[in-house]
């Protein structure tokens, strides 16, 4: 009987320990863009005429201190139940740092990236998912109450993947932090299971990435072009199947200028354990083409879950 008691503590034990060492996925909370829209904290930008609006997070951290307590007191929430944050005014100083860099890339033939501050941000901050918090103050008499919503989103392909949403009960107090807390408690541990079963399937299935390969016109017959006896479409296929979770990609379009590829499934990780994306896959594609059949090539991206490769030079 000791001995059985013994077992079972021991598998007890071993279990716990591969639970706590799952990696979890990173998480920056960001108030919802409806939050953004009802309290004055949008910008415009014109982009060749179309007039695009994105939140200004910079401007509500500076100006709204209710913003930072919310953040402060869901960041703590989270870390009570050991989930790695990003903080969101932090991501913001680094892309600061970052932005003349990216405004300076371009191709020979004078072709800019084009990235939207929020795709920016992503690629800047480096989390999987996106805690977006969209919150109402009640108030009726001498009583308050919140009112919430909560929207876990996939950084790489802004599905939502968890949520939450709900009224918390009167209370006499009127601290935003307090009553966020009494709000959000009750449903916090199903949407952080929600998160990490999410996360757990990535291990298993890949991640979903968008993946587009151009040619160049100095390129004589495009994506048509053959090396080594097969074309360039064939090849780089190929590349693709052999490098996704399970041979998982969806080739929606090609022509001699162009393939479309999605729900290309990429792993989390590479062989060094470094979280990889989109243009960090890709990269592995130009590497391949570069190397075994000498065909130069552009890398672009446009946030985490897009990248382009553009054959035929630099």
């Amino acid at each position: 009987m000791k001995k059985f008691l013994f077992i079972c503590l021991a598998l007890v034990c071993l279990s716990g320990n591969a639970f706590s060492q799952a990696k979890k996925p990173i998480i920056m909370v960001v108030p919802s863009d409806l939050w953004c829209n009802q309290n004055g904290y949008m910008q415009e930008i014109d982009e060749n005429g179309d007039i695009s609006r994105f939140p200004d997070y910079k401007k509500a951290l500076q100006e709204n201190a209710d913003l930072l307590l919310v953040i402060s007191k869901i960041n703590e929430l989270m870390a009570e139940r050991g989930f790695p944050l990003k903080n969101l005014e932090s991501a913001l100083k680094s892309l600061e740092v970052t932005e003349a860099e990216t405004s300076l890339y371009t191709s020979h033939n004078g072709s800019m990236i084009k990235e939207s501050p929020i795709d920016r941000l992503k690629r800047s901050a480096k989390a999987d998912i996106w805690m977006q918090l969209t919150w109402t103050i009640n108030t009726v008499g001498p009583k308050h109450s919140i009112t919430y919503n909560l929207q876990g989103l996939d950084a790489y392909t802004g599905l939502q993947i968890a949520g939450a949403s709900g009224t918390g009960a009167p209370s006499f107090s009127a601290e935003l932090p307090v009553l966020l807390e009494e709000a959000v408690l009750q449903h916090m541990d199903n949407f952080n299971y929600q998160l990490q079963n999410y996360f757990n399937g990535l291990f298993e299935n890949g991640r979903e990435v968008s993946i587009m390969i151009r040619a160049w016109d100095s390129l004589e017959y495009g994506l048509e072009s053959e090396f080594d006896g097969m074309e360039l479409t064939e090849i780089i296929e190929n590349w693709i199947s052999d490098n996704t979770v399970g041979g998982r990609y969806n080739l929606t379009d090609a022509t001699e200028n162009f393939m479309s590829f999605e729900q290309v499934m990429i792993p989390l990780f590479n062989e060094k354990e470094r979280a990889i994306d989109a243009r960090a896959w890709l990269r592995g594609l130009q590497k391949h083409l570069r190397d075994q059949y000498g065909v130069e090539s552009k890398l672009a991206t446009r946030g985490l879950g897009f990248a382009q490769l553009i054959v035929g030079e630099k």
